[in-house]
Parts: structure tokens; sequence; C-alpha cells
């Protein structure tokens, strides 16, 4: 019995922050001689557009970041007040990207919700609440999947294919929400002053059945560097969660691509891949896996445009750049997904395109309100 991936639909909130979260980075570290480091490295990101459920405030205001005022210089907010924020938020995003799947009558026919987000959590949480807002069966079986960061949604995706293959009529949606930009640090650190350069918020719904529709999910393997585990790094702290991210990320991902290739593929050869979506996580990461894996420039045209439009959005993202590749598939070719993470960890998938073509949907961004809670 296989699994196959049917649909992918996103959503993006409609506050496009990219801008003003150089312009507050670089207010923090004015004066500090890594200043001209983090413009140089602004100017390669080949990022143009990252979202945030947060509305900015004029740039002129060095002062604070967000039109709400959460991210006020010296008093920025507690990890109980983004939690707040994030419960006001991930729901309407997720429901949005649910809707994107255009699932009608459908939806009272899911039998299993797969929550995933490494950005936030509260109780009852993101899964009731799609259920509620989804119409769905209120005894739809619920797993979350939290705090595994960005290649969660491929364990996702393997966790959908284990419960299709033991029974054959599962519907299975899977949502994945990050609000990365609700956990904006102060410091001057360098390389935490450089994951504002690359996050923003986003959302990404899939469903996965044994329908021969979309892309067949083949093949599941993790690839483990255990001596670079703390390149990235991602811990609840008093003021939000702490991301480090350490400047040799992508030389570590290209090591274990080096060493796992045949595992990942296999056996098979790089050419006998016709597809590749693999995790935007920056550009140097992608940089990474393109040498790592000799590939040709244009076998990362969708995920380095995913990253230009949106930016790193954890765990949704490698979802988007699937999306981007359903819509050109044919069938038969063969693919390879693949996330980074703690670990350092890559998940990587083995898919072939269906016989008959993906039903796919995009969700386009959509205005959200924004007034965050006290």
């Amino acid at each position: 019995m296989g699994a196959y991936l049917n649909r992918v639909a996103t959503a993006v909130p409609s506050n496009d922050v990219h801008a003003t979260f150089i312009q507050f980075a670089q207010d923090l570290l004015d004066g500090d001689r890594s200043a001209p480091i983090f413009d140089r490295l602004v100017k390669r990101s080949q990022i143009d557009h990252r979202w945030s459920v947060l509305s900015m405030t004029d740039q002129g205001r060095a002062a604070v970041v967000d039109g709400e005022e959460i991210y006020r210089r010296g008093n920025f907010p507690s990890t109980a007040r983004r939690m707040r924020i994030f419960e006001q938020f991930a729901g309407d995003l997720g429901a949005r990207a649910v809707e994107g799947l255009q699932l009608g009558a459908r939806a009272a026919e899911i039998t299993h919700v797969i929550a995933v987000s490494c950005t936030g959590l509260y109780a009852p949480g993101l899964d009731l609440e799609l259920v509620e807002r989804c119409g769905l069966d209120p005894s739809v079986e619920r797993t979350v999947v939290g705090f595994m960061g960005c290649y969660a949604s491929i364990n996702a995706l393997k966790l959908a294919r284990h419960i299709v293959r033991s029974d054959a009529t599962a519907q299975v949606l899977i949502v994945s929400v990050e609000l990365c930009t609700l956990h904006l640090q102060q410091t001057t650190d360098l390389e935490q002053v450089l994951s504002f350069l690359v996050f923003g918020d986003g959302c990404a719904a899939a469903l996965v059945t044994g329908d021969p529709v979309g892309l067949s999910l083949d093949r599941f393997h993790a690839a483990l560097l255990p001596e670079a585990k703390g390149q990235i790094t991602w811990t609840i702290g008093d003021g939000g969660f702490n991301m480090f991210l350490s400047g040799q990320v992508p030389s570590s991902v290209g090591e274990a691509l080096r060493r796992g290739r045949s595992q990942i593929l296999d056996g098979a050869a790089v050419a006998d891949i016709d597809l590749w979506a693999i995790h935007p996580g920056g550009r140097s990461v992608l940089d990474a896996v393109q040498g790592a894996l000799e590939l040709p420039s244009e076998a990362l045209a969708d995920s380095r445009e995913v990253l230009r439009q949106y930016g790193n959005m954890s765990s949704a993202t490698v979802l988007f750049v699937l999306q981007r590749i359903m819509e050109r598939a044919r069938p038969g070719e063969r693919g390879c997904a693949m996330a980074f993470g703690p670990g350092l960890t890559a998940e990587t998938l083995l898919f072939t395109a269906a016989p008959a073509r993906a039903d796919v949907v995009t969700k386009a961004p959509e205005r959200m309100l924004a007034d965050a809670p006290a």
C-alpha cells in the first residue's frame, strides 16, 4: 500500500517585515565592529521578503520594531506573552492554509490530524483548534509534532506514510504553523542577529492518502552528524525561544550529505534524481547542498525562489518548496526532499510523481489582524 502527498496549500501573513527587521538589527549593532559583516551578509542573503503576524512600525522609530510595540528596546516580551500571541494567530493562519486545500465535504472524512510547530505551544492546542475551525470530525486522531526544528514536516510526512500504509482508508491532514518572528531577541551577538535576517512566519497544509495522486512518498532516511550537534540549538528562555545557528552549519550540512549520499538516495546516482526540494535554511545552506551533491544551479531554483519570497519559515518551508515542484512534476519523475535542524540532522525523503497530476492549490498571502494581546 502506497502513500501519496495529494495536495499542498500555503498561507503567510500580509505584513512584510524584512526591511524593518534589517533596520532594527542594524540599530542593535550600531557602533559594533561586526556591523559591516552584517551589512555585507544582508546584501548576499538572496531574501527579498519575509512575513509576520506583527505589523511593522515606521522605520524611523529605532526604539521599537513593530506597531504593537511588543519589541521595545530594553523591554522585550516574556516567553508567556509571546505564547499568548502565538495562540492568537496560529489557529487563524492554520485554518487559512487548510481552506486553501479546498477539501469541501471531504473535510469530514479526515481521519488523522498532525499539527506541527516549533515556535509555539498551548493547550487546548492547535490540533483541537483546527478540528473545530475546519469542520473536522471531533473524534479525529490527533498528533502534535513539536520543537523538532526545520525538519519537522519531513517527520510529519513520515508519520502520515506509516498511518496510510497501516490503514488504506486513512485521510491524513498535516498543518505546519511557524511564527518565527515571535522570537526576536535583543542582542549584539552577530550569530544571533544574523538569524533575524532569515526567519519569517508561514503555514503549509498537506493532505496524505492512499489515492495515487500527487507525489508518492517512497522512502525516508535521517542523516546525522553528531559531532556538530551544538551548531544548531533551540531552547526555551525566559524571554522567548533562543536560536543558535553557528556559521559552521553550511559546511557541516555539506559533510553530512557527502557522508550519507548513498543511503539518502538509496543507492541511486544524483543524476537519477529529477526534482530537488531542499529546505532553504539560507543562501549558504543551499550553496552547501549544491556543492556537496554537485548539482547544477537550476536544480535548486524552487528552493531559492521560496527563500527569496518568504525567507526561512522553519518546518513549513520545505512544504512550500514541494508545492512549487508539484505544479510542474511530470509522471514518473523522481525527487528528493530534505530539511535540516538540531542534531545536526538532515531528514530526507525520496518521492516519485504519480501518474495522475497533483491537485495543488496555493493559498496566497492574506491580511490578518495584528492586535497583539497585552
